[in-house]
């Protein structure tokens, strides 16, 4: 299935949008592209942006219900049968309820599953702990033979659900709720393993390495240091494989390192750059992300402050790994 061959689909206005957004619309380009595809969903249809898959496609859709471990077992026979099954759920439920199902029956297996979790993070905002799903990559990355990507935008997510479907052994996809910047463009290159060097300095002193929506934060809080001192921003969108010669280049450059994660901390993306720099880099690091906490019921922008995740959280941590490495 040449990704030359897929269209994509155009908005009149895509300068903010959801990144599940994203992932409807490519899911619509290979309805059209690939009759092997087909989509599986737990009574989420609207909410994941499948709707409009089973709107066009309907005997290729089916509807679970509320039985997200039936999702991945029923995935992984049909992925075993020669189809391209996609499962969309939240990802408080999917992997948070079918873990045990996505372990065995598809990662034990490296069956080809498209494996949609939304809604993840604290911007989901009201919906509160039980739906902010705070673990998901973590428990993904440690399955042998899935690969895990966080797109930082609704550009991104189109790409990298294309890019998944073209892949061969399962994928973990991560989506957001709440609408965030574009930060990459329909030229940006996305290649599965490849980090993107979102906004480069000549001779930086500190890089902020950042996964997901929370990209576009990094950014505004790299041109509010401007004036202090220079800082890269890489944009890393696959967590496995972890871009590691991509993620040294820039951090040998700088010689000083911010992770940025929607995410527990503890076996999250600032966990795997840390093991990384641990091995190959020795460097003044800091860790933006949650530290040990369930999430809560708040607006999306209340609870980035609240858990320490906003541009201006993230300022302040590259400012202590610029003070730590002159200081050393």
């Amino acid at each position: 299935m040449p990704q030359r061959n897929v269209p994509l689909r155009k908005h009149k206005d895509e300068k903010e949008r959801a990144t599940r957004d994203g992932f409807g619309d490519a899911l619509l380009s290979l309805g059209e592209s690939d009759p092997r595809v087909i989509v599986l969903c737990a009574d989420l249809a609207e909410s994941t942006r499948t709707l409009a898959f089973k709107e066009k496609y309907p005997d290729r859709y089916i509807e679970v219900g509320v039985a997200e471990q039936n999702l991945a077992a029923l995935a992984s026979g049909f992925a075993a049968m020669g189809k391209v099954p996609f499962v969309a759920s939240y990802a408080a439920f999917s992997p948070g309820r079918n873990y045990e199902q996505i372990r065995t029956t598809i990662a034990l297996n490296r069956q080809k599953v498209i494996i949609a979790g939304m809604h993840a993070g604290i911007s989901v905002g009201p919906d509160g702990a039980t739906h902010q799903m705070l673990e998901d990559l973590g428990l993904m990355c440690m399955l042998p033979n899935m690969t895990v990507i966080n797109p930082a935008d609704a550009l991104e997510a189109r790409k990298a659900t294309l890019a998944a479907a073209m892949h061969d052994g399962p994928v973990y996809l991560r989506f957001s709720r709440e609408t965030s910047p574009n930060v990459t463009t329909e030229r940006t290159p996305f290649v599965l393993g490849k980090a993107n060097l979102l906004l480069d300095a000549a001779k930086p002193d500190v890089a902020i390495v950042a996964t997901g929506t929370l990209v576009s934060q990094a950014l505004i809080a790299a041109k509010a240091l401007a004036n202090d001192f220079a800082v890269t921003v890489l944009n890393v969108h696959t967590l496995k494989p972890l871009d590691i010669p991509g993620i040294l280049k820039q951090a040998e450059r700088a010689g000083a390192v911010v992770t940025v994660e929607e995410h527990q901390l503890r076996g999250g993306f600032g966990s795997a750059v840390a093991q990384c720099l641990g091995t190959f880099a020795p460097m003044p690091l800091e860790l933006v992300g949650v530290s040990d906490r369930f999430g809560q019921s708040g607006t999306p922008s209340e609870l980035l402050t609240e858990y320490g995740l906003s541009a201006a959280y993230i300022a302040a941590a590259a400012r202590k790994a610029y003070h730590r490495k002159r200081d050393a």
